[in-house]
């Protein structure tokens, strides 16, 4: 098959605002007070979709490893941020340990898939690494956010369950084993859902954008099948991490369970 895609211009882009002007014309409609809300997030996705696009132009140009490494971390750092700012509860290290959390998930799983896997020469190749991680970062970023918003608010609600469990001499492990678990299923629902249905419900973002651009759809299906059993790792890997680091966070050795945690605004 040869590689061909048909270019979208500006206007078409216009073209296409057709439909989110159609879902607030809608809630005006029907008054679902989601208007606004619809109109600041499609201007703020557009934005950002533009200036992240001549950014990859810039960024693709990259032979040097060191920049490119730079930029993941970036990418890294303004992931834990968004992760947290998910999350109603926060604890003094909250913002290390997910930055941590996300970056051993996100940096092993893509560095295995781009040297292991695929066997990218050189493997700091920007064109494979910078869009890899920000798939693995944009499904571990969903996952840590629901595993530490669930935990933390388990903790809230179970504050004397636990208290009792530890007074009478449990560990915090056995104090905490059942919210910890709770966690980590939520925080690996969104991804076990969207490979349940993938292929006979949706189509992925990846795979489609590749066969509109040309590629073979066995090729992109290849590639697709690696990106999500790279998602699926990568999420597991930093929701652990920050389910775990907050519980060390959280509870301290003496097997209590410490004030530290507060509810923002």
């Amino acid at each position: 098959m040869t590689a061909s895609y048909i270019s979208i211009s500006y206007a078409q882009l216009a073209l296409a605002a057709l439909f989110i002007l159609i879902n607030i014309g809608l809630s005006f409609a029907l008054k679902l007070g989601l208007g606004q809300s619809l109109l600041i997030a499609s201007v703020r996705m557009v934005v950002q979709l533009l200036l992240v696009g001549y950014l990859l132009q810039w960024v693709f140009t990259l032979r040097n490893p060191v920049l490119i490494i730079l930029v993941a971390l970036a990418m890294t750092i303004m992931a834990g941020i968004s992760s947290v700012n998910r999350t109603r509860r926060r604890f003094g290290s909250i913002y290390w340990n997910n930055f941590f959390s996300l970056l051993c998930g996100s940096f092993i799983v893509t560095g295995f898939t781009v040297r292991g896997i695929i066997q990218v020469h050189p493997w700091y190749d920007p064109q494979y690494l910078i869009p890899l991680l920000g798939m693995i970062l944009g499904n571990a970023l969903t996952g840590t956010s629901l595993a530490l918003e669930r935990f933390m608010e388990d903790l809230t609600n179970r504050r004397e369950q636990i208290e009792a469990l530890l007074t009478l001499g449990a560990t915090r492990w056995e104090a905490a084993h059942q919210p910890i678990r709770e966690a980590l299923r939520i925080g690996m629902i969104p991804t076990i859902n969207s490979m349940m249905v993938m292929g006979l419900v949706s189509l992925p973002g990846m795979m489609t954008g590749q066969i509109l651009a040309g590629a073979s759809p066995v090729d992109a299906i290849r590639y697709q099948i690696v990106i999500i059993f790279a998602q699926a790792s990568g999420t597991a890997i930093a929701t652990i991490g920050v389910v775990m680091l907050a519980f060390l966070a959280l509870f301290n050795q003496k097997h209590q369970l410490t004030d530290a945690l507060s509810k923002q605004g």
